[in-house]
């Protein structure tokens, strides 16, 4: 019986350690996020020390692979993979029953170390979790150019924005209505959320987690006072685009230990959403890209951006573009989006 327990031992750990490699390659070449791909990294070292804690010898003289009978078996679809995200769920599960099972198994020769892969399971359950809440979020955002926000808190008015920024080729929509009260709010976040929707547009709620969360909205967006992204985090029923305004190389730095799925930075220019605000010019813009480049974090440049400035902020490396009044208040909102839109998409830096 001993021989099998090193058998099983063996198995696992290989099992266990490869799926851990999917994990941490997923969090490396997809979510490009230098972060995830760290705790991956570092759960895999320390699975490797606990076992390192057994007998080498004996773990190596166990593995009987021509003997195994459960090699060759297979059962319908198991290594089919829809996509990279299923590659990487199956690790995550592969992972996790390998270390249930080296706990369980690993507890008849040494309890110590079976308590160290016990802790182990349940911090490769919370790594999953991140990595899910991070990564879907980020998935859905990259393929933002054009962000519309609408600031006004009348129900026709913002609704008919929203459908003409829908038709003019928006990507996502922002709804700041900050003067409404909470029941007028609600229910005119549940219609523009609606509208969105309907044409494939990310929709996004300003300030109010609860609101997004209630009204079924893709994500919030906080200002450096709001809550902080990880209390958002746990009001989320689904993963929940989160992005924060950042003004500052210091709010930048703070905002990106919490991991948002993007940072809004400015404003670049003078605007009067935020008259008061002091502009922090493109080459906040380019520094701010430069340190985000291996976060996986994304970004957006905001304030002041007009059809006659857009490639200044482009040549910065600015990917995503936030306009507020040179959307809302121009005479043809939809056409006013189109043309960003086009500008936007046929940079070449």
């Amino acid at each position: 019986m001993e021989r099998a327990v090193y058998r099983i031992i063996d198995a696992n750990f290989n099992r266990g350690r490869e799926a851990i490699r999917v994990v941490e390659d997923y969090c490396r070449f997809a979510l490009n996020s230098a972060p995830l791909t760290e705790r991956a990294k570092q759960l895999r070292h320390e699975l490797s020390g606990a076992i390192d804690k057994l007998d080498a010898g004996r773990l190596i003289a166990s593995r009987d692979t021509p003997g195994d009978v459960g090699v060759g078996q297979r059962v319908d679809k198991q290594l089919q993979r829809a996509d990279l995200r299923d590659s990487f769920t199956a690790g995550c599960k592969r992972l996790t029953e390998a270390l249930r099972t080296l706990a369980e198994v690993t507890q008849a020769i040494n309890p110590e170390v079976a308590e160290a892969i016990e802790k182990l399971r349940y911090i490769a359950y919370t790594l999953e979790k991140d990595i899910i809440f991070f990564g879907e979020p980020a998935e859905k955002f990259k393929r933002v150019r054009l962000y519309v926000i609408i600031t006004c808190s009348l129900p026709a008015e913002v609704i008919s924005l929203t459908y003409k920024c829908v038709a003019g080729g928006a990507d996502c929509i922002q709804l700041r209505a900050k003067d409404a009260k909470d029941d007028k709010l609600f229910a005119l976040a549940l219609e523009f959320v609606q509208i969105c929707k309907g044409g494939s547009v990310l929709s996004i709620i300003n300030d109010r987690a609860d609101i997004a969360v209630s009204a079924g909205a893709d994500g919030i967006h906080l200002g450096q006072n709001d809550l902080p992204i990880q209390q958002v985090r746990k009001l989320a029923l689904t993963p929940l685009i989160i992005g924060k305004s950042t003004h500052s190389p210091e709010q930048l730095e703070t905002t990106c230990k919490e991991a948002p799925t993007y940072v809004s930075l400015g404003p670049v220019f003078a605007t009067k959403t935020k008259p008061t605000a002091e502009p922090v010019g493109p080459e906040y813009v380019r520094e701010s890209i430069e340190k985000l480049a291996d976060s996986g974090i994304g970004h957006v440049a905001i304030g002041g951006i007009t059809p006659g400035n857009v490639e200044k902020v482009l040549d910065t490396g600015a990917e995503t573009i936030a306009v507020c009044a040179a959307v809302t208040e121009a005479a043809d909102p939809t056409a006013a989006c189109r043309a960003l839109k086009e500008k936007i998409t046929a940079f070449k830096k």
